[in-house]
C-alpha cells in the first residue's frame, strides 16, 4: 500500500509538471522559429496591415517601425519586462508606455509607480513632506505620469477591451479590432491598423492642400505629408517692415531679416551697425538728464520717453514707517525717535530699539525652548536653535537602518546608505540609495555573440543566460572531420557541425565511385555492451557510438541482357549477371507459325542460323494444328498439321441457297472463294424469275438476284376516272410516281347529276312511306288497347324453342370471318 501511494504521488507530480510545461509553451509570447510559425506570423501581420495598405496602394514603407514592435511581440524572449527581467507571455496582464511603447507586467509597473512615488515624495526637509503630488516616471524613457494615471486594469493596446482573450491568430495582447487612436500630431483622422503595439503609422488619408505660402494650386497629398513647399520665394514682409522674405516657400514664421543697417540706440546717443531684425537696442550710458526738481539727474540706463519725477519728492516716511515728513528733495528724512517695533526674524518678538536706519538686530531675548525631538527643554536666546544630543532610533524607509540623526523630529529623511544588493542580473549590485522593495533593473547591457563572434546583439544584463544566441549569416570556418578536403557550406553555429552530406566518392573494388553520403562519422547503436546484473535492474537507453561504416555495395546501373535476349535492363553493379526476364521465349519454331512458350532461357546459337530470333535445340517443338487464315468465305480448316508455307486449295463442296432463298445450290469452295463479285452473283443465282413483290403489288420481272428489287414496275394497269365510266391502260411505275391521271368529262358530270336527283327523289319517297307506316302502327296500337279494356282477356303466349344452330351460330361464324379477313 505504501509503494502504491508513493507511486500515485509521483504520477500526480509528473502530470502537474507536464501540464505546466504545456501551458508555458502555449502562453509563450512567440512561436518556435519554424516555417509554419513564420507563415502564420506573416498572415497575422498582413491581416493587421490590410486596411492601411489598401489606402496606400500596397505601400508598407511607413509601417517598418510598427512592424518591428509586432515582430518583437511574436519572438520568444524579445519582449522583456525591464522591471523583473522576465519574458512577457501571451496570457499575462501587461501595460504599455505611451512614450517609448515598452511593455511591462501590470503588477510590476504598479509596484514601480508606488515605490517611485514614495522615494520621490520623501522630503529632504521636514516641512514639505506629503504636501506635493509628485509624478512617477517610465522605467525606460522616464516619461512622467501623474499619480492618478497609475494603471489598475489590464487593457489591450488600443484601450477598448478590458482583459482581452488570448487568440493564437491575433497579435499578443491585442483585441483584433481597428485601433482608431488619434494620430500624433492630431490631424482629425484615426489609425486604420488593427489593435497593435508600438506607435501608430503616419496618416494615409488623401487630402487636398496648398503649399506653405498659399501661392501654388491645391494638390491631393497624404495627410501625413500634407505640408509641402512649392520652392518659390516666400515674399512675406519681415518684422522689420522694410524687406520681404527671400527664402523658398517654408513652414512657420519667417526667419529674422538677415540684412545689416546702421541704427541708433533708444536714447539716440550712439549709432551702430546691427541686424535689421532687431532695430531697438540699449547703450551702456546712464541717462543723466536733469529731473524736474532741478537738483538730481536721471540714473536710468539708456531708455525711451520722459525720465519721470524725482524719487525723493513728495511725502516720505521715517525708517520705522510711523511718521511721514514733507521735505525738499535735497534733505534726508530724519528718525522719529519712537520705538522701531518691527517683527524680528524669529517672528515672535519685536525690535525694542528706537527708530533707526538699516536692518534690525537679531533677537536676544531669552525664552524656554523645546528641542526638535520634543524630549528636552532649555532657556536660551531666541535666535539660537536648540538641538539635543539624543539620536533617533526609528527605522528609516528602507526598513533596515536606524535614522541616528541628532534630535530628529520624527520625519526621518530617506536612507543615505548605498543599497548594495545583488540585482536580478546576478552580475552587479544596486548602486542606488538604500530603499524598500525590489531594486531597479540593471542599467547595463551585455553583448550576446554567435560562435564566431561576428554577430552581436545587446540584451539587458542578466538575460544573456536565457536569450538565444543571434543567428549568424557567416559561414562556419571549422575544418572537416571526414575524409573530404572541405566541408559543406553552412552557417555559424554552436556545438558539433552537422553530419557531412557530401557524396563519399571513394573508389570501390569495381572501379566506380561511392555515390552515397559521407559515412565516416555515422551514429551506430551499441548493443550488448552492458549486461544487467539481474531482473531488478532497469534497462538503460541504448548507447550510440560514432564510427566509420564501410561503403555499401555498388549501385551503379550496368546494362545486362536477359538469357533470351529479350531486353537489356540496368542492374546494380554488384549483381550484374545474366537473368531470366520471366517472359515467354518467343523464338520462331520450325513451323514458322508459332513461338516457343517456355520461360526465358538460354539458347545455343548454331553457325548455320544467321537469324538470332530462330528457335534453338533448347526450345519446345510445335504440336498444334494448322491455324493459318483461310481464303475469304472458306469455312473449312486446313487438313495438314501446322506447317510452313501456304495451305493447299480447298476442294470441298458448299451447300448454299440462291438469292431468292427458294433453291439449294452445290458449288465448289475453291470456285466461290476465287470468284470476283460478278462471278459470285452468277454462281449463286438459280436462273429463275424473282418471286419477290414490288411495293405496287406486282411480281418482280428480273432473274434471281441479290439486293432489293428495282422500283420501276413495267406492268400495264387500267386507270379509271372517279365515276368509273372512263378507263385507260398505263404503266404501273408512272401511276406510282403520279405522272398520269384520268379526269371525268362533261358526260360523266351530267350522269352524276341525274343520279343524284334520282337518289334524292327515292329518299323523299322512302321518308313518306316511313311516315305512313308509323301512322298505321299507331292506329293499330290504339285499336288493340281499346279491345283489351273492354274484354280484359288474357292471351297465353306460346314460347317457341330455338334450335342449336340458332343458339350458337354467332359464336361459330365470328372466328371464321376473322380468320378469312386476316388471310385476305
Amino acid at each position: 500500500l505504501s509503494s502504491l501511494k508513493k507511486f500515485d504521488e509521483i504520477k500526480k507530480a509528473n502530470q502537474a509538471a507536464a501540464k505546466k510545461l504545456v501551458e508555458d509553451q502555449l502562453s509563450s509570447s512567440s512561436e518556435d522559429d519554424d516555417e509554419d510559425a513564420e507563415a502564420k506570423q506573416g498572415k497575422i501581420l498582413d491581416k493587421t496591415f490590410t486596411i492601411y495598405t489598401s489606402q496606400t496602394d500596397g505601400d508598407a514603407s511607413e509601417l517598418e517601425r510598427t512592424r518591428q514592435y509586432m515582430n518583437e511581440a511574436f519572438q520568444s524572449g524579445a519582449m522583456t519586462c525591464l522591471i523583473c527581467i522576465a519574458s512577457v507571455k501571451r496570457n499575462q496582464a501587461v501595460w504599455s508606455c505611451c512614450g517609448c511603447f515598452c511593455i511591462f507586467h501590470l503588477v510590476c509597473i504598479q509596484k514601480w509607480a508606488k515605490d517611485s512615488l514614495f522615494l520621490v515624495s520623501s522630503p529632504l526637509t521636514d516641512d514639505d513632506f506629503g504636501k506635493k503630488d509628485y509624478p512617477w516616471p517610465c522605467p525606460k524613457c522616464r516619461f512622467e505620469y501623474k499619480r492618478s494615471e497609475t494603471p489598475s486594469r489590464y487593457y489591450c493596446y488600443c484601450g477598448k477591451v478590458e482583459n482581452p482573450e488570448v487568440d493564437p491568430w491575433l497579435v499578443p495582447h491585442s483585441c483584433g479590432q481597428i485601433c482608431e487612436r488619434e494620430f500624433k500630431p492630431s490631424c482629425g483622422h484615426k489609425c486604420l491598423l488593427l489593435c497593435h503595439p508600438g506607435p501608430c503609422p503616419p496618416c494615409p488619408k488623401m487630402v487636398t492642400t496648398t503649399c506653405h505660402c498659399k501661392k501654388a494650386k491645391a494638390v491631393p497629398r497624404r495627410c501625413s505629408a500634407k505640408e509641402w513647399s512649392c520652392r518659390l520665394p516666400c515674399g512675406r514682409t519681415l518684422l522689420c517692415g522694410q524687406h520681404v522674405c527671400e527664402n523658398p516657400c517654408h513652414a512657420g514664421d519667417c526667419q529674422p531679416c538677415p540684412r545689416v543697417s546702421k541704427q541708433q540706440c533708444i536714447c539716440g546717443r550712439q549709432t551702430a551697425e546691427r541686424l535689421c531684425a532687431s532695430p531697438q537696442w540699449q547703450c551702456d550710458q546712464v541717462c543723466g538728464k536733469c529731473l524736474p526738481c532741478g537738483n538730481h539727474t536721471c540714473e536710468q540706463v539708456c531708455h525711451a520717453g520722459p525720465c519721470g519725477d524725482c524719487p525723493r519728492s513728495g511725502k516720505r516716511s521715517c525708517p520705522c514707517g510711523k511718521t511721514k515728513f514733507t521735505l525738499p528733495c535735497t534733505e534726508d528724512v530724519p528718525t522719529c525717535g519712537d520705538s522701531c517695533d518691527k517683527v524680528l526674524e524669529c517672528g515672535i518678538h519685536k525690535c525694542s530699539q528706537r527708530c533707526h536706519r538699516g536692518p534690525c538686530e537679531i533677537c536676544r531675548q531669552e525664552v524656554e525652548k523645546q528641542c526638535r525631538c520634543g524630549k528636552h527643554t532649555k532657556r536660551m536666546p531666541c535666535h539660537k536653535p536648540y538641538l539635543c544630543e539624543t539620536k533617533c532610533t526609528k527605522i528609516r524607509d528602507c526598513q533596515k537602518h536606524q535614522c541616528r540623526r541628532k534630535c530628529c523630529s520624527g520625519n526621518c529623511p530617506p536612507c543615505d546608505q548605498v543599497c548594495g544588493r545583488t540585482l536580478g542580473c546576478r552580475n552587479h549590485k544596486c548602486p542606488s540609495g538604500c530603499h524598500r522593495g525590489s531594486c531597479n533593473p540593471c542599467p547595463e547591457t551585455v553583448d550576446v555573440k554567435c560562435n564566431c563572434g561576428k554577430t552581436v546583439i545587446k540584451v539587458p544584463c542578466g538575460r544573456e543566460r536565457t536569450i538565444k544566441p543571434p543567428k549568424c549569416k557567416q559561414l562556419c570556418s571549422r575544418p572537416p572531420t571526414c575524409h573530404h578536403p572541405t566541408q559543406e557550406k553552412h552557417y555559424c553555429h554552436f556545438g558539433r557541425c552537422p553530419p557531412c552530406r557530401q557524396p563519399c566518392r571513394k573508389t570501390l573494388t569495381c572501379g566506380h565511385l561511392c555515390p552515397v553520403s559521407c559515412h565516416d562519422e555515422a551514429l551506430v547503436k551499441q548493443t550488448g555492451s552492458h549486461q544487467s546484473a539481474g531482473p531488478w535492474e532497469q534497462p538503460s537507453e541504448p548507447a550510440f557510438i560514432q564510427t566509420a561504416l564501410p561503403c555499401p555495395p555498388c549501385e551503379v546501373p550496368i546494362p545486362v541482357e536477359c538469357l533470351g535476349q529479350h531486353e537489356v535492363s540496368p542492374l546494380p553493379c554488384h549483381s550484374a549477371n545474366p537473368y531470366s526476364c520471366k517472359r515467354f521465349c518467343g523464338r520462331l519454331l520450325d513451323c514458322q507459325n508459332h513461338t516457343c512458350m517456355k520461360e526465358c532461357h538460354r539458347v545455343t546459337k548454331s553457325n548455320s542460323s544467321a537469324d538470332g530470333k530462330k528457335a534453338g535445340p533448347e526450345c519446345s517443338q510445335c504440336e498444334e494444328e494448322c491455324t493459318k487464315p483461310r481464303p475469304a468465305g472458306c469455312p473449312h480448316r486446313c487438313v495438314l498439321p501446322c506447317h510452313p508455307g501456304d495451305c493447299p486449295s480447298c476442294l470441298q463442296m458448299l451447300k448454299i441457297k440462291c438469292h431468292c432463298k427458294l433453291s439449294v445450290l452445290y458449288i465448289e469452295c475453291l470456285k466461290l472463294t476465287c470468284a470476283d463479285v460478278k462471278e459470285k452473283e452468277l454462281l449463286i443465282s438459280c436462273r429463275n424469275q424473282c418471286p419477290k413483290e414490288l411495293p405496287c403489288g406486282h411480281r418482280c420481272k428480273e432473274i434471281c438476284h441479290s439486293g432489293s428489287c428495282p422500283l420501276n414496275c413495267s406492268q400495264k394497269v387500267k386507270l379509271r376516272c372517279l365515276c368509273k365510266r372512263l378507263k385507260k391502260e398505263v404503266q404501273c411505275s408512272k401511276i406510282q410516281e403520279g405522272q398520269v391521271s384520268l379526269e371525268c368529262d362533261a358526260l360523266c358530270k351530267e350522269m352524276k347529276r341525274k343520279a343524284y336527283e334520282i337518289k334524292e327523289a327515292e329518299a323523299k319517297a322512302a321518308l313518306e312511306e316511313e311516315k305512313r307506316r308509323q301512322q298505321a302502327e299507331l292506329e293499330a296500337f290504339e285499336n288493340r288497347l281499346k279491345g283489351r279494356r273492354k274484354n280484359k282477356r288474357r292471351k297465353d303466349e306460346v314460347e317457341v324453342e330455338q334450335s342449336s344452330w340458332q343458339k350458337y351460330k354467332n359464336f361459330i361464324m365470328l372466328p371464321v370471318f376473322g380468320v378469312a379477313v386476316v388471310m385476305v
